[in-house]
């Protein structure tokens, strides 16, 4: 999976989406106000306190993780079965309060939420092409920002990146999704990671064992990427969000 650049702000390029949403979120352009949930049908029915419960839970959930609990994690967060959010996502679903695509595991979208001042957000450089020689968040390498989340960055140091390809798609990251990653030369093994193996970037899964460093993919069509002792392999950062390209956005001009 190749890592290219999304073009979010500054002139030229398109920028991407309305604000944080989505199944896993979409990317910010620069708006005076944000939204936090996509608009449709408002909501106009009221819901039960149990439903209150799992709309609130869906929507913290995103709002730490930044993509959407499956029903089994939903359950466990409401102390219920996955059959029984299941059944309070239906009753949400049926009264406009949340969306959802059939047949995907991380799919809930809350449809409508108050308006998030733009305090509450804060601005993710983009990273392009990086430069030989220089540091990956050097100036010639930025070439827009991403608004996120402020309580997703805090501590350390997050740049933004675009994915192409589909040898993610098990762990909920598709070709054209945004990453949104924390600066750091080392992780564990199993952390989603953007790596450099030579002069290829990539999106992966570390993998360590006592005598084996492996960067995986998660789709069976693709092989796990085995790093020998003459492979340059540098660690640019952990996977902390992703964020959903809006259906029908046109890719990045910076794109191949």
């Amino acid at each position: 999976m190749e890592v290219r650049a999304i073009y979010c702000s500054g002139s030229g390029g398109a920028l991407p989406g309305d604000g944080p949403q989505g199944p896993t979120g979409r990317c910010s352009p620069v708006p005076s106000k944000p939204s936090s949930g996509r608009r449709g049908r408002r909501p106009t029915t009221e819901i039960t306190e149990p439903q209150q419960r799992t709309l609130r839970a869906i929507r913290t959930y995103i709002g730490k993780r930044g993509f959407p609990p499956t029903m089994k994690e939903l359950g466990e967060l409401l102390g219920i079965s996955a059959a029984s959010a299941h059944e309070q996502v239906s009753h949400l679903v049926r009264k406009g309060y949340v969306r959802r695509e059939a047949r995907k595991a991380r799919s809930l979208e809350i449809v409508e939420e108050p308006e998030r001042d733009v305090a509450d957000l804060a601005p993710v450089p983009v990273i392009g092409t990086v430069a030989a020689g220089l540091p990956l968040l050097a100036e010639e390498n930025i070439i827009g920002e991403l608004l996120v989340e402020r309580s997703m960055v805090r501590g350390g140091r997050y740049f933004a990146l675009e994915v192409s390809g589909d040898s993610m798609v098990r762990a909920d990251i598709h070709d054209g999704d945004y990453v949104v990653v924390r600066q750091q030369p080392i992780a564990e093994s199993g952390d989603i990671v953007v790596a450099l193996l030579g002069e290829e970037a990539t999106v992966k899964r570390l993998s360590i064992a006592r005598d084996r460093i492996e960067l995986r993919p998660e789709n069976p069509r693709f092989r796990p990427m085995v790093i020998g002792p003459d492979d340059d392999l540098r660690i640019q950062g952990k996977v902390v969000a992703v964020r959903r390209r809006p259906p029908g956005e046109r890719r990045s001009r910076n794109q191949r």
